[in-house]
């Protein structure tokens, strides 16, 4: 079962920010950190997001119909979209406007021990997330390595997942030094640019997350070797001499639409050129499953 279809990672990470943002902002509340009150509103935003991710999972499973011919996969993609521009626009604006009102208006910071408690328990809570949304994506990468892994995945909800959790990460440590430096040089300057960091950060990887889900909404092919496999298995069928390129796209992680068309020797029989392409037809869906929907445009030479 696909990650699409048991979102693991999702469920975890939902479970992990959700406690975590609590925890942040008891500890903001006792410490007057700005860095702290950045990192709960980023807590508080990702579990909003993961919300969103799981209602375009939901909405990506409903069947095909009159209006949606080819299926609602890509509601999955829209809202990876939305989950994105939150990131952005809730998280890593509002960790900025707080460090710079913190830089404008600095005060004193109190007792930083329980900040210090809720920054373990966070990196812990988040460490054991980022490990859950690796995992699932860790087959890829060691088929492709990481870069190609993270940016050539058509599940955005594990993509969008991992990248918050390193953006989760980054940000906890920059909180600490924020508030360690601050006390240390007993200078609340440091946890305001701190704040700004953080939300540096987030706006970093939601324009990530965007460039990433606007490939996939604009109808993004399928991987190269999937095509190059699709074009071997044609050549491959006794009397089809040319193979045209195949036309691909993802309706979502695990759908595919393949276009394909193809020219047979001119004595090769018309009655013989249904049967080659129901073979055909059957051998790329063997290969990939993901392949749901076939379209292949067969000819002979002799026309």
């Amino acid at each position: 079962m696909s990650e699409s279809q048991r979102p693991v990672a999702v469920y975890g990470a939902m479970a992990a920010n959700l406690v975590i943002a609590v925890t942040k902002f008891i500890a903001a509340s006792f410490s007057g950190s700005s860095a702290m009150l950045a990192e709960g509103i980023h807590s508080l935003v990702d579990t909003g997001n993961q919300v969103l991710l799981l209602l375009g999972l939901k909405k990506s499973r409903k069947p095909a119909d009159e209006s949606h011919p080819f299926g609602h996969g890509k509601e999955l993609y829209f809202w990876s979209l939305i989950v994105a521009i939150a990131l952005f626009g809730i998280g890593g604006g509002m960790s900025t406007y707080e460090g710079i009102t913190h830089l404008l208006h600095p005060h004193p910071l109190t007792d930083p021990k329980w900040s210090y408690v809720v920054l373990g328990v966070a990196f812990l809570f988040d460490g054991i997330s980022w490990a859950i949304a690796l995992h699932e994506l860790w087959p890829s990468i060691r088929r492709e390595g990481l870069r190609k892994a993270l940016t050539g995945t058509k599940d955005p909800s594990t993509l969008t997942v991992i990248c918050e959790d390193t953006a989760d990460l980054a940000g906890l440590i920059l909180a600490f030094l924020g508030i360690f430096l601050g006390h240390r040089l007993n200078s609340p300057r440091a946890d305001g640019i701190a704040s700004i960091l953080i939300g540096a950060v987030l706006a970093a990887v939601a324009v990530f997350l965007v460039w990433q889900s606007k490939g996939l909404l604009l109808g993004e092919s399928a991987d190269p070797g999937i095509v190059e496999s699709i074009r071997a298995a044609a050549r491959a069928v006794p009397g089809i001499e040319r193979v045209k390129d195949p036309l691909t796209m993802h309706f979502g992680p695990d759908e595919v639409l393949l276009n394909l068309k193809v020219e047979f020797r001119s004595d090769v029989p018309a009655q013989e050129l249904s049967a080659a392409v129901d073979r055909l037809k059957k051998t790329i869906r063997d290969q990939h499953p993901e392949i749901r929907r076939i379209f292949i445009e067969a000819r002979s030479l002799a026309s």
